[in-house]
């Protein structure tokens, strides 16, 4: 099964520059198929069911051709991941000509600080906060006005503030700083996404997580709110395919979130994933240069388990 669905595997194991979501190596499985190379990369903690949409996402690109494509290059933002504001400007040299930034954020009074010293560092930056779901309602609230009375209009949106639905409608309906829903999309692909501009202001899209690019489109077509194309922390392989996914959308309105190959320790791609004047082309891209990144055989078997029952779970549903 492995040979006939995902020729040439390479696993690898890249050292993270700065820990990103609570990891500090990034694990990933590449294959080539009809069309070129392609990624699986869950992250661990998902379980096979999560896994088989990504696996779905990692097919579709291996053996399909790209969808129609309205752009050659796609503006993207800088990420901040949750660090110290010194650490700030060394992370911002990562992304050359951007002129949005998405910061992470837990505690309001550290995510502050690290808003001022991208100001201080460029008073012109556009800001986006990611959240991941970890406030209340009320802490939300809160901390948005906050933010939007200490630092006025720097603000294009926040990313899910809260976890639920009727929270984020709360949330939006008191705030001045537009909503985004990331995780109230791909982790729920079964909802009904029809009138989702109750809850938020704009749709974050990843490739791998929504099923390819098909699966994509479907979503974003159903939500009706402008997308932002975001990434799941891919090699330059994945990150090849959202260029992609964002080139598919005629209507793309600001910057995406596919610069994250900034944040490993290695760009692993030919061509290499490189901003040029905030922008990155829209290429396939094959391995190069990944041999010091070979995962060991212990975490490879794990992987190509892993591969096998989510292949049998696609194999089962399509039966």
């Amino acid at each position: 099964m492995l040979a006939e669905y995902c020729p040439d595997l390479l696993v690898l194991a890249i050292p993270l520059r700065n820990k990103f979501r609570g990891i500090t190596v990034r694990e990933v499985a590449l294959f080539r198929g009809s069309q070129g190379w392609s990624e699986f990369s869950p992250f661990l903690e998902y379980d096979d069911q999560e896994a088989a949409t990504w696996m779905r996402s990692a097919l579709e690109a291996a053996n399909t051709p790209w969808p129609e494509l309205f752009h050659e290059k796609i503006a993207i933002n800088a990420t901040l991941p949750i660090v110290e504001p010194r650490l700030v400007a060394a992370i911002l040299e990562r992304f050359p000509g951007s002129s949005t930034v998405k910061i992470k954020v837990e505690d309001f009074e550290k995510g502050a600080k690290v808003v001022e010293e991208v100001l201080t560092i460029n008073a012109e930056m556009r800001i986006r906060l990611d959240v991941n779901g970890g406030w209340s309602s009320k802490e939300a609230i809160t901390n948005l006005l906050a933010y939007h009375r200490r630092f006025g209009e720097v603000f294009e949106y926040v990313e899910q503030p809260c976890k639920t639905l009727p929270e984020l409608a709360e949330v939006k309906s008191q705030t001045a700083i537009p909503i985004a829903v990331d995780e109230s999309i791909r982790k729920h692909l079964n909802t009904d996404f029809q009138g989702f501009s109750r809850y938020a202001d704009v749709a974050i899209l990843k490739w791998q997580p929504l099923g390819g690019f098909e699966a994509a489109h479907k979503i974003a077509d159903e939500i009706g709110l402008p997308v932002v194309i975001s990434s799941a922390l891919e090699t330059g392989i994945g990150i090849s395919h959202g260029l992609a996914l964002a080139a598919s959308f005629q209507e793309l309105r600001t910057a995406c979130g596919l610069g994250t190959v900034a944040l490993l320790e290695c760009d692993i791609s030919s061509p290499p994933v490189q901003l040029s004047h905030g922008y990155l082309d829209v290429k396939r891209r094959e391995p190069i240069n990944f041999e010091r990144y070979l995962a060991t055989s212990e975490r490879r078997e794990h992987w190509e388990r892993r591969i096998v029952r989510t292949l049998e779970l696609i194999e089962g549903k399509s039966a």
